[in-house]
């Protein structure tokens, strides 16, 4: 049984809202900086543009809960 949010909705569709395009690109940069560089620098790269705290860990230390990107 999946979990639930306030809303009613699947917690697994709450994770995949996204905000807009812009913090969209800012996570697809930060994944990119952390195969570069480390997760720290791409911690520190999201938190400087906003990026929700839950959206970093989950993008950046599960990436089995990222979205699936288009071919």
């Amino acid at each position: 049984m999946e979990a639930e949010t306030m809303h009613g909705q699947p917690a697994v569709a709450a994770y995949q809202q996204r905000q807009d395009q812009r913090i969209s690109d800012i996570v697809n940069k930060g994944i990119a900086v952390q195969d570069c560089f480390s997760t720290l620098c791409a911690i520190e790269y999201m938190k400087s543009n906003n990026v929700r705290p839950a959206v970093i860990e989950r993008v950046l230390l599960h990436p089995d809960l990222r979205r699936k990107m288009p071919h």
